[in-house]
């Protein structure tokens, strides 16, 4: 297990009700406790001081924990944020779902003593690179925990979609679009489009078409090694040329221009989530389940 956590890095969807008090009660208790505490300067700004402020990476790269003050949009956007220096990311539910997140508000100050002194595994979750190329601009990459979407607008025809790899056809049918998914994002939008559940420790890639215009197209799960590239066949719909998106984990994107495509492989960088000891998959999905959905991503 880790060792004693000493400084703490502090992320917070502001915007949630009462996520300011709680930050603010958090500092005061970690300092209590001499631990050091830091926060971005705009937290820190509306807490009125009494905190060390620093940027996110210096956070990322110093703090030997940085918690996740939100919900699974807040972790999801953390942890791509946050990829490049692997720092542990306490996850704590401040919205309705908390399917990634380790803590729900209400146990937060009765489980922090045993987190700091060490108590805690590491989680550790693939990522997605996705590299949109053949543009007149530089290729452009982000990074996804969940998972990496290209799909169609919403006054448009059915696109004709190919994924490949290594120049190979996996797949090709019309339809929405596609979901190229770490086993994390397996139980996000993969999962509403009927894919499958996978392990978090399962290596693979998985491939869901959306409304597909077939009875053959299936999801798939291929190697994590695979390079997969999603190619778009533009056609006209009633209201032009088709809109074609690429989203990532739901949070951000940018239309993709005709000759442009996506490729998509596992990522370098790995979130690494904080666990209890005694954490279990099966027993989140079992609860998260039967909460009635399980959008966010486990």
């Amino acid at each position: 297990m880790p060792g004693v956590v000493r400084r703490v890095g502090v992320l917070v969807h502001a915007d949630k009700p009462g996520a300011l008090p709680l930050t603010a009660r958090l500092v005061a208790w970690l300092q209590a406790r001499a631990v050091e505490v830091a926060v971005l300067p705009e937290v820190g700004a509306a807490l009125g001081g009494g905190v060390s402020v620093c940027l996110l990476p210096e956070m990322a790269s110093q703090c030997g924990l940085v918690m996740v003050l939100g919900g699974d949009g807040t972790l999801l956007g953390a942890a791509r944020r946050t990829a490049p220096y692997a720092p542990a990311l306490l996850g704590v539910n401040l919205g309705r779902l908390g399917f990634l997140t380790e803590l729900e508000q209400a146990e937060l100050f009765a489980e922090l003593p045993g987190i700091l002194s060490g108590r805690f595994e590491i989680d550790e979750r693939a990522m997605l690179a996705a590299v949109v190329r053949g543009g007149a601009s530089e290729a452009q990459t982000y990074l996804a925990l969940n998972d990496v979407v290209v799909a169609k607008g919403p006054f448009s025809r059915l696109m004709r979609l190919c994924v490949r790899s290594g120049g190979r056809e996996v797949a090709a049918y019309p339809g929405d679009g596609v979901i190229l998914s770490t086993p994390t994002g397996s139980t996000a939008y993969a999962l509403s489009a009927g894919g499958p559940i996978l392990h978090p420790q399962v290596h693979g890639i998985l491939i869901t078409p959306i409304c597909p215009h077939s009875f053959y197209a299936r999801p798939t799960v291929v190697g994590a090694g695979e390079r997969l590239r999603v190619e778009v066949s533009s056609v006209a719909g009633p209201h032009g040329p088709v809109d074609v998106a690429l989203t990532v984990d739901a949070q951000e994107g940018r239309s993709l221009r005709p000759g442009e495509w996506v490729d998509v492989s596992a990522a370098p960088q790995r979130a690494r989530l904080v666990r209890r000891p005694g954490w279990n998959f099966y027993e989140v999905l079992r609860g998260k389940l039967a909460d009635g959905g399980v959008r966010g991503g486990g």
